[in-house]
């Protein structure tokens, strides 16, 4: 019965965002589906407790924001080119509908992008939800998952040995930072080591966890949360969201389709020195004041360089030169 309901969900979503605000009837509905027009009620009714912008009128039903919505559907034509390199998809352009598992709500996307991974999901495939139950940030912080935001975690089955699937979380903070700057004209500052920032206030962050077999990858997963339509008023960041500052909202939609697009054409050439280098011409970091904190120690000082291995250089107050392989980073 939950397979058919969602079913028939997706069936009422698509009907409504083809006619792309346009109203579709209740009789056009109903008989689409093959359910009564009561049914087709208490279903719309159903959508709208859970996020969607329905309304309805005496002629019956449209999508009042139909550019927000994230079901694989709304990205049928979209497609972006193939890296080179990916063993398990023959070199052709890739779709995004055939590569987007959407949820209305998990208990976080990582979880759910890690159980489709052991499940066969194809590489470059990217687990898209409108809520997170339990969402969580580096050392298990919770992280805010309200309605509004962009939730994501990427599915990666890489070619490429363990010690450089670093990489691929500055090469997603790269195309995040680009995505706003295309989409939006914002200058989004990328931070050592997952984190960026709009005017200093925190506009997205990642998380990567990474399973191996042998001396492979066996599947990498990189989680994104960005703050879109959202409130991130939080007590422990000082953050800020692209509607907060735009004064409007903006399409889901499209962030993820370009996003998707520049991550694609990033990781085409994987060397250390291009990834490293195309994340320094971003960073708010380097040049900064910064304390470091890690598991047994703070460093603090002025964060000098970022190493091709990720590794930050931080010039202590005794002029000495620290380097960090992981930590929370704090601009001071």
């Amino acid at each position: 019965m939950v397979n058919q309901t969602q079913t028939i969900r997706n069936t009422i979503l698509e009907l409504l965002y083809r006619e792309k605000g346009d109203t579709v009837s209740g009789v056009t509905l109903s008989a689409v589906n093959g359910i009564s027009r009561v049914a087709v009620w208490k279903h719309i009714n159903a959508l709208k407790k859970d996020g969607f912008a329905i309304a309805s009128g005496p002629r019956g039903y449209h999508l009042t924001d139909p550019d927000d919505l994230l079901l694989p559907f709304c990205f049928q034509g979209c497609y972006v080119e193939n890296p080179s390199g990916t063993a398990d998809i023959p070199l052709q352009d890739i779709s995004l509908q055939d590569r987007i598992f959407y949820f209305p709500r998990v208990d976080t996307t990582m979880d759910t992008a890690r159980d489709l991974a052991k499940n066969g999901a194809p590489h470059l495939s990217c687990v898209v939800a409108e809520q997170q139950i339990r969402g969580r940030g580096r050392l298990n912080r919770q992280w805010e998952s309200g309605k509004g935001g962009l939730w994501m975690t990427l599915i990666l089955i890489p070619d490429t040995p363990p010690p450089l699937a670093y990489l691929y979380n500055f090469a997603a903070s790269v195309s995040l930072s680009k995505t706003f700057a295309i989409l939006f004209g914002l200058d989004v500052r990328v931070k050592w080591p997952n984190d960026l920032l709009l005017n200093g206030r925190k506009l997205a962050g990642l998380l990567s966890e990474i399973e191996t077999q042998a001396d492979m990858i066996r599947f990498l997963l990189v989680g994104i949360g960005i703050n879109v339509n959202n409130d991130p008023t939080s007590d422990l960041f000082d953050a800020i969201s692209i509607q907060q500052a735009l004064g409007r909202k903006v399409s889901r939609q499209k962030i993820l389709a370009e996003f998707m697009k520049q991550f694609f054409g990033q990781i085409q050439d994987m060397n250390p020195s291009k990834i490293m280098e195309a994340w320094k011409k971003r960073t708010a970091t380097i040049g900064s004041r910064v304390r470091v904190q890690t598991h047994t120690q703070t460093f603090q000082g002025l964060a000098i360089d970022v190493e091709d291995t990720g590794t930050l250089l931080v010039k202590d107050d005794l002029h000495q030169i620290q380097k960090i392989i992981y930590g929370d980073c704090f601009h001071t």
